[in-house]
């Protein structure tokens, strides 16, 4: 499969914002919400387009990637280029992850001349954190966010 990247365009992040992920990934649906839709079409988010221009996934890097929350709590401290990747729901599962994940470090690497990289996960993520760590990231750190009644951990690890 051929993939091209580009900066994130408006129609881009309202599709994204349109994916529904199921359980226990329903913490990604973003469900439309125009702030997340701004936030998508900043210059920190890249896509991953096939052949015929269908967005396939995203990465995102800097405070983009990181969870809010973590800063009060100096996980982001260390001098490190943050990188986020999200998949649309229906190619979840399929090997493309690490794929994607390579192409967005080269991409930081060559533009940003990043040596080390750091990336957030839900520690439930464990499909995730299972690619992550083949492709040579470590955790190095966890944390714990709360928003009302909702308690999340998370997973920081390093690749360097």
């Amino acid at each position: 499969m051929a993939l091209h990247l580009g900066k994130v365009n408006n129609e881009e992040a309202k599709k994204i914002s349109e994916w529904i992920y199921e359980k226990p990934y329903e913490i990604y649906n973003i469900e439309g919400k125009q702030s997340c839709i701004d936030e998508f079409v900043n210059d920190l988010y890249f896509s991953f387009l096939d052949e015929d221009d269908e967005i396939l996934g995203y990465f995102c890097l800097g405070k983009a990637a990181q969870v809010p929350g973590g800063n009060k709590l100096g996980i982001y401290d260390e001098e490190c280029v943050d990188i986020g990747l999200g998949l649309r729901p229906d190619m979840c599962g399929k090997g493309l992850g690490s794929r994607f994940l390579i192409e967005a470090i080269e991409f930081a690497t060559n533009q940003l001349s990043a040596k080390k990289f750091r990336l957030t996960v839900a520690s439930f993520n464990k499909r995730a954190i299972g690619m992550y760590k083949k492709i040579g990231f470590k955790k190095i750190n966890s944390f714990k966010k709360v928003e009302g009644n909702i308690q999340r951990d998370f997973d920081v690890m390093i690749l360097e």
